[in-house]
């Protein structure tokens, strides 16, 4: 029997189709005690794990001259919306290799 088959997952419509290189805007819902609000997180997408759970990606910034790495689950109702700010070229699956790079060595080419 295939994971698909036992859990169905619903798609989440305020993700659009975005690939590793391009950046994005992300819109959570974070909930402090009974308050809720939206904080946006704005980054590079490093990799996108597709899977029967729906999937997952990362997003990279540098924050005050630290790395921050945030890992979204697709199907999540957490993420409210996501906006492609620009399209990037890469040639790899994986930007891995960004996390040494810092400042213009980790600036990526954007898509004609």
């Amino acid at each position: 029997m295939n994971m698909a088959q036992l859990l169905p997952v619903k798609e989440n419509p305020n993700i659009p189709d975005m690939s590793p290189g391009d950046t994005v805007k992300v819109s959570s819902k974070i909930v402090e005690g009974g308050k809720e609000r939206l904080q946006v997180f704005q980054g590079v997408v490093l990799k996108l794990r597709r899977g029967a759970d729906g999937g997952s990606f990362t997003i990279r910034r540098v924050s005050h001259g630290i790395g921050v790495e945030r890992t979204f689950p697709t199907a999540s109702p957490l993420v409210d919306k996501v906006q492609i700010v620009r399209r990037g070229r890469v040639r790899r699956a994986r930007l891995y290799y960004l996390r040494e790079r810092s400042g213009k060595a980790a600036r990526i080419k954007e898509k004609t």
